[in-house]
């Protein structure tokens, strides 16, 4: 962004308007060097002859526009890096990671074939609330990122122009210095060496005083000089302050690009795939409770038809009394037969002992009338 340089001895100008709208951040030019060109340096030249050191009221406007570009170019500049905030985009970005990070944390419950599948609906459908939630707050951040991102794209433009803008005044205050320079060596050379040489050839006071007003003329256009390479010195300073500003606002401006066309697509296809695993996730998971269910159908039937076949053909195989049966009842029969002859037996002698009892009974009472009978 080329603009021409006049070099002028009149009162400082207002400071340009600058268009703060610009879509494209521009070309950065070269690191500042005061080297001349032809036409400048022969700019310089001619300029250089029109100062006349003695002219009070130019050499106090000497080189003032120029400053006063500087100072004007400085508030411009200060009230471009006061008007961001880059800490709120990196706020945002935070906000966005901690969003992103948050949305898949879900607790999950145990419990049962029943509670298996109620797991997995309110799973996937938290699954998808907080998705909808999450999706809602990051659209909202992406908004708020996305205008951050025009307005470091066109603060990075207007920093472009305040650049170029720097590198005319440094360029501009270069050739007053030159200019200043040039035309104070050659006064001194000539027009103060003569009027030295005058004073002291006459040794008139006049001459003596006119000499030293001129030489305190030279001196006090020296400082002015010398205050013209102090604000160079500050437009020196402000172009690489200039660039690390666009450097901060370039650097959170690809990070919200990155953030915009990398992260939250790549969040979103993870969500599909994550939703879509859920639901793969969920079907394995019905499907192996069911299948667990089923073997461990099997295998309760298994093991009833196993009890029931071998009980029947253990049922199968006996008779219709069990030897078992046979030989209990056998021995119990043998057992009452013996109980019976003993008690015959012991019937027996007991009726035989009674039969001696008797006849001995009977023998006594006969015994006992034939007694009674003697008498």
């Amino acid at each position: 962004m080329d603009q021409e340089i006049k070099l002028t001895l009149d009162t400082a100008p207002a400071a340009p308007n600058l268009d703060p709208i610009v879509e494209q951040a521009l070309t950065k030019p070269e690191e500042v060097q005061p080297v001349f060109t032809a036409d400048e340096q022969k700019m310089i030249d001619e300029f250089s002859q029109k100062i006349d050191i003695q002219d009070v009221n130019l050499v106090f406007q000497y080189g003032a526009g120029a400053q006063q570009n500087i100072a004007s170019f400085s508030d411009s500049a200060l009230a471009n890096v006061r008007a961001k905030d880059l800490g709120e985009v990196g706020n945002m970005i935070s906000s966005l990671v901690v969003e992103l990070r948050d949305f898949t944390k879900i607790d999950e419950e145990r419990g049962g074939l029943f509670g298996l599948f109620k797991k997995n609906v309110d799973k996937l459908q938290l699954l998808k609330s907080r998705y909808d939630k999450a999706e809602a707050n990051v659209n909202t951040i992406c908004a708020n990122l996305e205008e951050h991102q025009v307005t470091l794209i066109k603060d990075i433009s207007t920093l472009d122009q305040l650049y170029n803008l720097n590198l005319k005044y440094f360029k501009e205050l270069s050739m007053y210095i030159a200019a200043g320079k040039k035309r104070l060596e050659e006064v001194r050379a000539t027009d103060l060496k003569a009027a030295v040489d005058r004073a002291a050839a006459s040794g008139l006071a006049e001459d003596a005083q006119a000499a030293n007003d001129l030489a305190s003329k030279c001196d006090r256009f020296e400082k002015k000089i010398y205050d013209l390479e102090l604000t160079r010195n500050i437009s020196i300073q402000m172009a690489p302050q200039i660039r690390l500003i666009q450097n901060n606002d370039q650097i959170m401006a690809e990070k919200i690009q990155s953030s915009l066309v990398n992260t939250i697509p790549l969040w979103k296809s993870q969500m599909v795939i994550a939703m879509g695993l859920e639901h793969s996730r969920s079907a394995m998971e019905a499907q192996r409770a069911v299948t667990d269910v089923t073997n461990e159908l099997l295998r309760k039937n298994a093991e009833a038809l196993h009890t029931s076949t071998i009980e029947t053909a253990k049922e199968s195989e006996r008779g219709i009394i069990d030897i078992e049966t046979l030989t209990a009842t056998n021995e119990t029969l043998i057992q009452t037969m013996d109980e019976v002859l003993a008690i015959q037996k012991e019937g027996r002698e007991k009726r035989k002992a009674a039969e001696a009892e008797l006849t001995r009974i009977e023998d006594q009472l006969k015994a006992k009338l034939l007694e009674v009978h003697k008498g």
